[in-house]
C-alpha cells in the first residue's frame, strides 16, 4: 500500500483554509475516487490530473486510488487543487519521495499536456499558508510575483508538472518551449473574469487615477463641491452630490481616487487579495498600490453590490472598492433593497453574507460617493427650465434614498450649474490634482499622528464617544451643533459625524483642534443650510495668456 500527503488551500470568500491532500493506493481494480466535499470543477480534476501525469512522462498507477481532501467539512471549489492532487498521487506511487512533499503547499491548475496554469486567489491562499506555519509554496510561474508579496515564504514558480517532478527528484530540470512572439498566452485566461475591466465600472485606481488621468484643474467652478471632495479624501467621509444633469457630479467623483493617499503595505495586500479572488488583478501587476475605484451601473442587484452568487458568496462591488471609492451614479435609480443593503457595511467596514453553502465575511471599508438629480427630469432646481414633474413624483424620487442611509453620509453638497464665465475660463483654472493630493496627504498624516496607538487611522473611523471625551473640540465650538440636536435637525449619529468632519477640516487648515468655524462649516456641509462659515481660501491657477497670432497687428 502506498500513501503520501501534501497541502493546498481552499478559499472561502477572501480567506483561505489549508487543506491536506492525501493519496492512498491499494491493490484492486484501477479506479480514481476523490472525496472531501469537492465541487463539479474539482471532481473533473480526476481526468485532468491523469492526462497531465501521463503526458509528463510519468506512469499512472494501475491500482485503486483514493484522494482525500481534509478537512472534509470545508467546501472545496476550483481547479487550484490539480497540482497538489497530481504530486500526492506520484508520492503514493513512489515516483517522488513522500517526505519531500509533506510540508509543501501547492496551488495551480493542470493542463492536459502537463502545463501548470495560473488560478485566481493566489495571494490570499499563500497568506493563509503562511499564517498556518508553512514556509514553502509551489505556484504557477505566472503568479510567482503575486505569491512573493507574502513575507517569510519561499516561493517556487513552475511552468509544468515535469519541471516540478525533476526538482523533487534532483533530476535535470527540462526546458519548456517558450511562447512564440506575438502570440497571446492562453494560460492567462484563468486569471481574469470576462468583463471585469474598465467598461464594467470595476477598475483599480491605477486606471482611474494614473499620471495621465483626469485632473481636478479641469473642473470649472464648483468651489464648495471641490472642498467637499477634499474633505472626503482627507477624512474618508461619505459624500452626496446632488444637482441637475451636466453640473459636474460624475466629473468630480472620477477625480476623487487621484487625491487619495497611496495605500499602505497592509492595505495594498488587503486590496490585492480581494481583486485576486475576484479575477480583477491584471497580469504583470501583482500589487495594487492605488485606491480602487468602483462605479457599478444603477441596474446592479443587491448581490452584485454586497456579494453573493451561487454556492459560496463572491466579493461584490463594496468589497472591490475596499480602501477605495464606491461611486453610485444616478443613486435614486438603484433599487431601494440594494441601497439599504449598504447601511451595515458603511458602519462596520465589512460584509457578512450568509448563504446555504456557508457564511463569508468580506472586507468593505470604502468611501461612498452618491450622485443624484433633484427629480426624474433633473430640471427641478433650475429656474425657468420647465420642470413638469408633479410634486408627488419628486417626493417619491427623492425618498428612494432612505433616511437611515443618508444619516450615514457625512457631506451633502448641492452642485450648482456652472456659470458661463467659469466655463469659458474667465475665473482661471482650479487647483490641480497634485496640489490637492499633497494637502490631503498632510491632513491624513496629522490624523495618523494623533491616532497613533489606536486601531483607527482616519477621522471617519473614530467612535463618537472618543471624540467627545478624549479629543475634545475648542470650548463652545459645539454650541450650534447642540442646538440642532435639540431641535431634531441632527441625530446622535449625525452629531458624531459632524465632529469627525470638523476634525478633518481642522487637519486641513492646520488647527490643533476644531473651533466654532470648523464646526459651522462641518454643519453646513452636512445639512446644506448656510451657517455663514467662510470657505477656506484656495488659490486659482493663472489663466494662460492667449498665443500670439502670426501676422496680427500689435
Amino acid at each position: 500500500m502506498g500513501f503520501a500527503r501534501t497541502c493546498s488551500v481552499a478559499l472561502v470568500g477572501v480567506e483561505g483554509v489549508v487543506v491536506e491532500v492525501q493519496a492512498d493506493l491499494e491493490p484492486g481494480v484501477a479506479a480514481f475516487t476523490l472525496v472531501g466535499l469537492p465541487d463539479k470543477s474539482l471532481v473533473e480534476s480526476r481526468d485532468r490530473v491523469r492526462a497531465a501525469v501521463v503526458n509528463s512522462g510519468c506512469e499512472w498507477p494501475q491500482k485503486k486510488l483514493t484522494v482525500g481532501l481534509s478537512p472534509a467539512s470545508v467546501p472545496k471549489s476550483g481547479s487550484g487543487f490539480d497540482l497538489a492532487v497530481a504530486v500526492a498521487v506520484l508520492g503514493a506511487a513512489e515516483a517522488v519521495a513522500p517526505a519531500a512533499i509533506a510540508d509543501l503547499v501547492m496551488i495551480g491548475e493542470l493542463g492536459l499536456d502537463g502545463g501548470v496554469r495560473p488560478v485566481r486567489g493566489v495571494l490570499p491562499a499563500v497568506l493563509a499558508a503562511a499564517e498556518a506555519g508553512y514556509r514553502q509554496v509551489v505556484v504557477p510561474e505566472r503568479t510567482a510575483a503575486e505569491a512573493a508579496l507574502v513575507p517569510g515564504v519561499s516561493v517556487l514558480g513552475v511552468r509544468s508538472l515535469r519541471q516540478l517532478v525533476a526538482l523533487l527528484t534532483d533530476a535535470p530540470v527540462p526546458e519548456e518551449e517558450p511562447l512564440r512572439a506575438g502570440r497571446p498566452d492562453p494560460t492567462l485566461a484563468g486569471l481574469l473574469v470576462p468583463g471585469a475591466g474598465v467598461g464594467s465600472g470595476l477598475a483599480t485606481g491605477g486606471r482611474a487615477a494614473g499620471g495621465d488621468g483626469p485632473d481636478l484643474a479641469d473642473v470649472a467652478g464648483q468651489h464648495t463641491a471641490r472642498l467637499a471632495l477634499e474633505v472626503a479624501a482627507a477624512g474618508r467621509h461619505h459624500l452626496l452630490l446632488s444637482g441637475p444633469p451636466g453640473a459636474g457630479k460624475t466629473m468630480l467623483a472620477e477625480r476623487l481616487p487621484a487625491i487619495l493617499p497611496p495605500l499602505s503595505r497592509q492595505e495594498s495586500l488587503e486590496v490585492t487579495a480581494v481583486h485576486s479572488v475576484a479575477g480583477m488583478l491584471p497580469p504583470g501587476e501583482p500589487l495594487v498600490a492605488t485606491a480602487p475605484y468602483c462605479a457599478p451601473h444603477h441596474s446592479a442587484t443587491m448581490q452584485s453590490l454586497v456579494g453573493g452568487g451561487n454556492g459560496l458568496p463572491r466579493p461584490g462591488a463594496v468589497s472591490l472598492a475596499h480602501r477605495g471609492v464606491l461611486f453610485l451614479d444616478e443613486a435614486p435609480e438603484f433599487s431601494t433593497k440594494a441601497l439599504d443593503a449598504l447601511r451595515q457595511p458603511l458602519e462596520s467596514g465589512h460584509v457578512v453574507v450568509a448563504r446555504t453553502a456557508g457564511v463569508v465575511r468580506l472586507p468593505a471599508r470604502f468611501l461612498m460617493v452618491l450622485a443624484a438629480n433633484p427629480c426624474p427630469c433633473g430640471r427641478h432646481t433650475l429656474h425657468g427650465a420647465g420642470c413638469e414633474c408633479p410634486a408627488s413624483v419628486i417626493r417619491r424620487y427623492q425618498a428612494r434614498l432612505s433616511g437611515p442611509l443618508l444619516d450615514r453620509v457625512d457631506l451633502r453638497v448641492e452642485v450648482e450649474p456652472v456659470r458661463r464665465a467659469e466655463l469659458l475660463g474667465g475665473g482661471g483654472r482650479g487647483e490641480p490634482t497634485a496640489v490637492v493630493a499633497g494637502r490631503v496627504a498632510r491632513a491624513r498624516q496629522r490624523a495618523v499622528t494623533r491616532l497613533a496607538g489606536t486601531p483607527w487611522t482616519a477621522n471617519s473611523e473614530v467612535p463618537g464617544h472618543e471624540l467627545r471625551t478624549r479629543w475634545r473640540p475648542a470650548p463652545g465650538a459645539l454650541a450650534a451643533a447642540e442646538r440642532d440636536l435639540e431641535r431634531g435637525l441632527l441625530t446622535a449619529r449625525g452629531l458624531d459625524r459632524v465632529l469627525r468632519v470638523a476634525w478633518t477640516l481642522a487637519d486641513l487648515m492646520g488647527h490643533e483642534r476644531p473651533d466654532a468655524a470648523d464646526v459651522a462649516l462641518a454643519l453646513e456641509l452636512r445639512t446644506g443650510i448656510a451657517r455663514g462659515a467662510p470657505l477656506p481660501p484656495r488659490p486659482a491657477a493663472p489663466v494662460p495668456a492667449p498665443a500670439a497670432v502670426v501676422g496680427s497687428e500689435p
